[in-house]
Order: structure tokens, then sequence, then C-alpha cells
């Protein structure tokens, strides 16, 4: 795929760590220029510091639509457009608790982040890439949004509704040369998957054919070919990486 990316800028949303900034090394040796967004800014620096090409980072809360409009005109003065969005920053929020026990602070937590983090990015993004007629956004949502595991409301529903966004704005921006898709993993071994107790990933990783979890390299391989220009003609589309899992 290496020469695809001539001249590109993405930006990456939850680029600090796990599979966002799996995506930012292999978009960096595919030459892309990058704008990577964490809240964590101390760790998000420590990221820089390994990156040799044109990468710049921005500390942001995505669940703020006026600071998300802000550094996306930043983004787009110093580099001039943006043409690729990935948006990975997410959370599980409390998990291993039946509907009824949910706390609702936390599930709209959940919500802004997975959700509205990725509808704020996006909505200011598109304007940008509707003036080169051009783009690639990809949403990352879950295996949960799809089937939703039990005892996960709030990231199951919230990665469902990011599913249906990527639905809408496919079918939305279809013939201006942007496609918008989505990426569904079933556990990917990141740091998030990490802090969820043991019982709840081997709930979800029993339910995998090949049972084992994803990798980095294998989510970041797919990612990069979802927004490359190489992927022309699919856009509101939700990508598999199940291990099996969803043969829908």
């Amino acid at each position: 795929m290496t020469g695809t990316f001539v001249h590109q800028t993405a930006v990456i949303t939850g680029a600090a760590s796990g599979l966002g900034l799996a995506i930012a090394r292999r978009l960096a040796a595919e030459g892309v220029r990058l704008a990577l967004l964490d809240l964590d800014g101390a760790r998000l620096l420590a990221v820089r510091q390994e990156f040799a090409g044109d990468c710049e980072t921005y500390t942001t809360d995505i669940t703020k639509e006026e600071e998300v409009k802000k550094v996306v005109e930043e983004i787009r003065m110093r580099y001039g457009r943006i043409d690729i969005l990935v948006n990975s920053a997410g959370v599980t929020g409390l998990t291993n608790t039946k509907s009824h026990e949910t706390d609702t602070a936390n599930l709209r937590m959940v919500f802004d982040v997975n959700f509205m983090g990725s509808y704020h990015t996006s909505k200011h993004i598109l304007p940008l890439m509707l003036q080169y007629n051009y783009g690639r956004i990809l949403h990352i949502a879950s295996i949960a949004g799809k089937e939703g595991n039990a005892r996960m409301l709030a990231y199951s529903a919230s990665k469902a509704a990011v599913i249906a966004m990527a639905k809408v704005q496919g079918k939305e921006y279809a013939e201006t040369g942007i496609t918008i898709n989505a990426l569904a993993p079933a556990v990917i071994r990141t740091a998030l998957v990490d802090a969820l107790p043991e019982e709840q990933v081997r709930y979800m990783t029993d339910k995998i054919p090949m049972k084992r979890c994803g990798t980095l390299e294998e989510a970041a391989g797919l990612a990069a070919y979802i927004v490359s220009p190489e992927n022309s003609f699919t856009t509101g589309f939700t990508f598999d990486l199940s291990g099996g899992r969803a043969t829908y």
C-alpha cells in the first residue's frame, strides 16, 4: 500500500494508546502526516517522540464540541487540509452489570465519548473534506454494537449508535468522493480490554471461533486499507474483525 497516501493528513482520536496509536504507527509508516488527539496530554507528548515524520499532537476533550471545532481549525491551519479521520477514542464504562443496575451518569459518559465524540469530529471535519471532494472517515465500533454484549449496556448501545452513524453518513456523502465506514472488532488485546474483569473478557473470547484475541497489528492493517485511496467503492459499511464471530 506504500505510496498511495502521498501528501495526506490524518486526524486520529484516542491516539495516545491502544488501537489509535497502532493505526497512527501504521499510517506514519505509509508517509501520512499525523494530527493526534487524546485527552491524556502527558502520554500524547511521550508518544509524539517516536514519530520522526510530520506529526502534531492536540490534547483534546472530544466530548466538548467547541473544543473539537477549535482543534480542527488549528489542524486545518497547520496542514491545509484533512484527508483522513479515524475515531478511535472510546471507553467501556462500568461493565459486568445488568441493565437495571447500571449507573445513568456513567452511561451518559460512555455515550458522550463513544458516540458524541465521533459525531463532533466528523461534523467539523466533513466540511473540509467536501472542499476537495475527497475524504476517508473510519469510526471504530465493536462487535458489541452488532450483537450486544450482556452486562455491557452502555458500551454495546453506544457502539450500535456509531455503526448507525456510519451507515447514515455513508449514504449522505456517497457522491462526494468521501467514504465513511465503521470497523467492528471482537476482542483486541489493548489496555482497555486488560482493564475489564476476566469474566467479561472470557465471555467475549469464548464467542470467537478462533478462540483468541485479535492483535493491534491486524486491526491497524485493516484500518489502513479502509482509509486508503484504494477503498473507493465501499461506504456506509461495517467491516468485520472478529475471528469468525460475525458471519453477516
